[in-house]
């Protein structure tokens, strides 16, 4: 005949089997369902703008010229089952952060959050700063301008004495979305430890050591302005961002030298190139309209094209699979993008 048993002995064999589940490690946790994902953030340099076959809808229809590539390197990573590119050509650090919008697009921040909460995101990038103090693009035009004007002092000349405080400015800006980042991650249930986090700088699009007449094949600049900006200019940027990735806990990747020997106009065909020429692109006008005559028409000069962004999607994933902190990619003896220990770009020859 069963006996029933007192609550006391019920109670005391539920602690019992509750004891024997911890030591034994509990129940399993149930697997995420979600497809991972990799999620990049940032302008044009992330955006894959210079790549070609922009996604309908940020080719400049409506107003919305971000240029999303399928060709860049978030998209070639291979990190996740997924990718997704919330990076936007001209975008800079308030347009990453809560509350900022580019192109009519909205907080890239608070985009995430809706990624990260449909997908498992493993890895976020964010390459962004080029658009805010350090004005890379306002910078170059004002190189152009000093070359096809010889009444005009170099621009190292005039913009070099003013780096340092722009680089710093850039860097206050940075941090700020970077923090807007992680919190977003965090509104999406995710523990700082719980992805990873790797901010990313810039390779620089221009060499001293260009071809002859380079002025009259799509680089109208003083080979001293171009040594300047490749081994100061885009080397002093570099450096702000490492600064922001220590102290946000972030892994930070160099690209400053990741088209080194492939620059614009470093060779005697564009296609053997990793950086654009001056480009002008009639298929602007077609799906901009009126809106694309002026910068947009010639909006992919100087940025990596799709073999750039091959490369330097190979560097990223090898680089977020190692156990480095920082690196940098640079152009190995074989001809592609490796990891390297950090070190600053080396000086003009």
């Amino acid at each position: 005949m069963n006996r029933s048993r007192s609550p006391l002995a019920v109670v005391a064999m539920a602690c019992l089997l509750a004891v024997v589940a911890a030591l034994l490690g509990g129940p399993a946790a149930a697997a995420d369902a979600r497809p991972t994902a990799v999620v990049a953030l940032g302008d044009s340099a992330a955006s894959g703008d210079g790549a070609g076959d922009y996604e309908p809808g940020t080719r400049g229809e409506n107003g919305d010229w971000c240029h999303r590539s399928p060709h860049a390197y978030i998209n070639r990573t291979g990190l996740a089952q997924q990718s997704v590119n919330l990076a936007c050509s001209g975008a800079d650090s308030a347009a990453v952060a809560f509350g900022g919008s580019h192109n009519t697009e909205g907080s890239q921040a608070q985009r995430l959050i809706d990624v990260a909460t449909r997908y498992q995101v493993t890895t976020v990038v964010l390459q962004v700063g080029a658009n805010d103090d350090a004005a890379l693009t306002a910078t170059g035009i004002a190189c152009i301008a000093a070359f096809l004007d010889t009444r005009r002092p170099p621009c190292r000349d005039t913009i070099g004495p003013l780096v340092g405080g722009r680089m710093a400015a850039t860097a206050t800006k940075v941090e700020a979305a970077v923090r807007d980042v992680r919190e977003a991650m965090r509104r999406a249930g995710y523990a700082d430890n719980g992805y990873q986090l790797v901010l990313m700088s810039y390779a620089s699009p221009v060499t001293e050591h260009a071809v002859r007449a380079q002025a009259l094949q799509g680089c109208p600049y003083n080979k001293a302005d171009a040594a300047w900006g490749r081994t100061t200019l885009f080397p002093a940027l570099s450096a702000a961002l490492a600064g922001v990735a220590q102290r946000a806990g972030a892994r930070f990747l160099d690209m400053v030298r990741a088209t080194e020997g492939r620059e614009a106009c470093s060779h005697p065909l564009p296609a053997d190139e990793w950086q654009r020429r001056i480009t002008v692109d009639p298929q602007a006008l077609v799906h901009g309209g009126l809106d694309a005559v002026g910068f947009h028409l010639a909006q992919e000069s100087f940025h990596p094209n799709a073999a750039a962004h091959a490369e330097m999607a190979r560097c990223l994933a090898d680089f977020v699979r190692s156990p480095a902190q920082a690196a940098s990619c640079v152009t190995g003896p074989d001809g592609h993008n490796r990891v390297e220990a950090a070190h600053p770009a080396p000086a003009a020859a």
